[in-house]
């Protein structure tokens, strides 16, 4: 491996983002096909109406998922993809809980509502 920092064009190359906002577009205008009745018998205005519906249901499907994923892997932040955590993630960073509790350290027993822990036997 090498030392080179990952980039956002490494976390999802511009052709996977293409090739899933296709994949959703097409299911999308599938799906919309299938529950307007286009693949049984209708008279030729009904089928134009459901494929029309369907093109702008897969083609409003391929740009919101585009840009959803887009924005999406703005959030992350290049550097840190590789880096592992070892605290919960939700505490703030001077919190007691915020310290990793190794192997060497001992389970304490559960606590109860009248005293403190109690020992283990």
């Amino acid at each position: 491996m090498t030392d080179k920092p990952t980039t956002r064009k490494d976390l999802m190359k511009p052709v996977q983002l293409l090739g899933l906002a296709f994949i959703a577009a097409v299911f999308a205008g599938f799906v919309t096909l299938m529950s307007m009745g286009f693949f049984q018998t209708r008279p030729a205005d009904e089928i134009q109406r459901a494929l029309i519906v369907a093109l702008v249901a897969a083609g409003a499907t391929f740009i919101i998922t585009l840009v959803s994923l887009a924005l999406l892997l703005l959030v992350v932040d290049p550097t840190k993809v590789t880096t592992t955590v070892d605290r919960p993630l939700l505490l703030p960073k001077d919190a007691p809980d915020a310290t990793p509790s190794g192997p060497a350290s001992t389970p304490e027993a559960p606590r109860t509502d009248d005293g403190p822990a109690a020992p283990r036997a």
